[in-house]
């Protein structure tokens, strides 16, 4: 067979037409795909359009001209960068602790034999199990007690309690699927715990890290109650309570409202989209016994 045969059979099997499954599920896919953008598209739409716009009849319209003045309003009214820089801290120092946190009870669950180990992993994951609500009087009481009230750690302690028992949860399947053999090479070369915590298990655990640290940001990011509950200051307010500014007794400026929570929805969105690709490797990694 000579050289053009050979480019001819290539190029009728480039030309090959997609099979109709394929084509089914691309169009499912798609369609899924628009119906999850949807209510991000909606919020931005929304955020441009003047506060007289949105009783109207249509579900998606097109600002004519776009409503600019409402995030200018979102910015000097909301109080959004000082309320912004507070999240931030709270929500990063929350992160960082639940991810230490629960990387230390995870290896100690998983890899280290005691005599209560299961006990305490099952009183650990209960935590799950307990609605926030339930916990927002006492938390008060206890908070107003050791004098905890308008402060970061007032957000802080709750936060991270709620986030460690999913967040070792997630780990914990991650360690299981580690081959013991790799710690046992390092302590044979004279490796210590610590050593093969965080030279070993660190690096290999990376993206269910990486899961854990957007699942507890967007959470941390997004909470109100536990802030409307602990904070009345404006020093230590979270930006949630920019919303909060535009609501009036008898009117509200629903433009500036849907400005700020777009300014909200943005860092989550950043945040997801630069470790997408280490919450993938995550998933796949954790769902393979290794």
């Amino acid at each position: 067979m000579n050289t053009n045969s050979k480019l001819n059979i290539s190029q009728k099997r480039k030309r090959k037409p997609p099979k109709v499954g394929k084509v089914i599920l691309y169009t499912f896919m798609a369609i899924v795909g628009i119906l999850q953008l949807f209510p991000l598209l909606w919020l931005f739409d929304y955020s441009l359009l003047k506060s007289g716009n949105f009783f109207g009849d249509a579900v998606f319209q097109f600002p004519s001209p776009p409503q600019w003045d409402n995030y200018v309003k979102a910015f000097t009214q909301g109080h959004v960068l000082p309320y912004f820089f507070n999240s931030l801290l709270v929500t990063l120092v929350s992160v960082a602790i639940t991810a230490v946190v629960s990387i230390l009870l995870a290896y100690a669950f998983t890899r280290m034999k005691w005599k209560f180990n299961v006990l305490f992993m099952n009183i650990i994951l209960l935590g799950m199990m307990i609605p926030i609500h339930a916990t927002l009087l006492p938390n008060f009481i206890i908070f107003n007690q050791v004098g905890l009230l308008n402060s970061y750690w007032a957000l802080i302690l709750p936060y991270t309690a709620f986030n460690i028992p999913i967040s070792m949860f997630i780990v914990s399947g991650f360690m299981e699927t580690i081959p013991k053999t790799i710690e046992e090479a390092a302590v044979i070369d004279g490796c210590s715990i610590w050593g093969i915590l965080f030279k070993i298990i660190l690096p290999i655990t990376r993206p269910a890290i990486a899961t854990i640290s957007v699942v507890n940001f967007i959470n941390c990011w997004n909470e109100f109650i536990m802030a409307y509950t602990f904070i009345t200051l404006d020093k230590f307010k979270t930006l949630p309570f920019s919303i909060i500014q535009f609501v009036g007794q008898y009117s509200s400026n629903y433009g500036a409202q849907f400005a700020v929570m777009s300014l909200i929805a943005i860092p989550s969105i950043i945040i997801y989209l630069i470790f997408t690709d280490e919450i993938n490797k995550g998933l796949m990694s954790g769902s393979v016994k290794g």
